[in-house]
């Protein structure tokens, strides 16, 4: 069974906050199931954004979490907040989540870029 999107947005704040870092939920979307993009924001001024993988990608053992792929990496703000307005026009009920830190390995999982 899939964790509730509020859980685990509740879950990745509060593990980033504990080391030290920043998180902020700049929108909540649907609390049981809505689609989590994730703004990670570094000291060197990059940004990545990390959306939900498409379905194809994830296999019988990860069934049950969440996997995310990376959508867009920029030092341009505006281009991540463009990005951003167009999946919220695409899914209403999404969650963003704003994370200021330099790694996000152990905070959730990523495909790789070779899949």
């Amino acid at each position: 069974m899939r964790l509730r999107s509020d859980i685990f947005v509740s879950a990745i704040t509060r593990r980033v906050f504990s080391r030290g870092d920043y998180a902020a939920v700049l929108r909540k979307g649907s609390e049981a199931a809505g689609a989590i993009f994730i703004r990670q924001r570094t000291r060197d001024g990059q940004e990545t954004l990390f959306g939900p993988a498409p379905q194809s990608l994830v296999t019988a053992e990860e069934e049950g979490g969440r996997l995310f792929e990376c959508r867009l990496s920029s030092s341009d703000a505006d281009a991540i907040d463009a990005a951003l307005a167009g999946e919220i026009r695409f899914d209403p009920d999404c969650w963003v989540v704003e994370l200021e830190t330099q790694d996000v390995s152990d905070l959730f999982e990523t495909i790789k870029p070779d899949g």
